[in-house]
């Protein structure tokens, strides 16, 4: 598979996404190593101050849009009038031509499971019950084997330096867009602007993360309207019980020939023989083993 199908990768060749810092390995030598960037990006829509996020800073209009739907702060059909992002100030304004006020719920976030303090609202849930997933959407076994494979041979922050969660868009057997940042909430919502900016159909799309399948992750996969998500870690309760209750496909410890289907399974074709898929390299295994990294 051509790496050349994803439309935006990881650039770990970015001098503004990673620093070069000397210290001593565990035998006393001097070492130099590589080690990711984060700083502060302050998101306002309109005039109103909303958060202010952690992030390598790239692609702050995808986040910014992503992070407002996610939030149920922008509609779907709102008309968004600008986007202005100043490298200097850290900060991206979202404008759009409905007037807006969120006071009022700014003061119910709470913390969420995500690193790197993401932040949820009381009412993110608003809608969930009711979105529906395409019940034509299928996920064929030999796609989750091609997925894995090419994804993790993609080069990435990761593989350059470490302290980061990956996100990638796919259709079929073909990464798409491939999101990395220190948050996998972060990552999420950057795919979620860049679908709304674009006009990217969901009902066709798989949605693959190299981090937990948190509650987070599965409200956040069918706010976007993707009806099937895949990681290469685990699961948590709540995870698998809001996939269930969305019909959302889930599908975790997606490692070489192995995976782990928990909700969503009548999408599911078994078209390739396990037996048959190779096993990971061993210096790209650890891409999202221990599920933090």
């Amino acid at each position: 598979m051509s790496l050349r199908t994803l439309t935006i990768q990881p650039d770990p060749a970015n001098p503004k996404l990673t620093e070069r810092v000397s210290g001593l390995d565990q035998d006393g030598h001097a070492v130099e190593t590589s080690v990711t960037v984060e700083r502060p990006l302050t998101l306002y829509l309109n005039g109103q101050e909303i958060v202010t996020m952690m992030t390598i800073g790239d692609y702050p209009d995808c986040l910014a849009v992503g992070y407002l739907l996610n939030q149920n702060m922008l509609r779907r059909d709102d008309r968004i009038t600008g986007i202005d992002v100043d490298e200097e100030t850290d900060t991206v304004v979202v404008r759009t031509g409905r007037a807006t006020d969120y006071e009022a719920k700014l003061r119910k976030k709470t913390l969420t499971s995500g690193c790197a303090q993401g932040t949820a609202f009381g009412d993110v849930m608003e809608g969930f019950g009711t979105i529906r997933l395409s019940d034509t959407a299928r996920l064929r076994t030999s796609w989750i084997y091609a997925l894995s494979k090419a994804i993790n041979l993609t080069p990435s922050l990761y593989l350059e330096a470490g302290a980061i969660h990956g996100c990638v868009l796919c259709q079929e057997d073909r990464p798409l867009v491939y999101m990395e940042d220190v948050g996998r909430h972060n990552a999420v919502d950057k795919i979620a602007g860049y679908m709304h900016l674009n006009g990217v159909p969901a009902d066709d799309k798989i949605f693959y993360t190299t981090g937990r399948l948190t509650s987070e992750m599965v409200i956040k996969t069918v706010q976007m309207g993707i009806p099937i998500l895949v990681s290469r870690s685990g699961f948590t309760a709540w995870g698998v019980q809001l996939a269930r209750q969305a019909d959302l496909t889930l599908v975790g410890r997606a490692k070489g020939r192995r995976f782990l289907a928990l909700a969503g399974t009548g999408r599911l074709v078994f078209d390739a023989d396990p037996a048959g898929a190779a096993d990971e390299d061993r210096r790209h295994a650890r891409k999202g083993s221990g599920d933090d990294e």
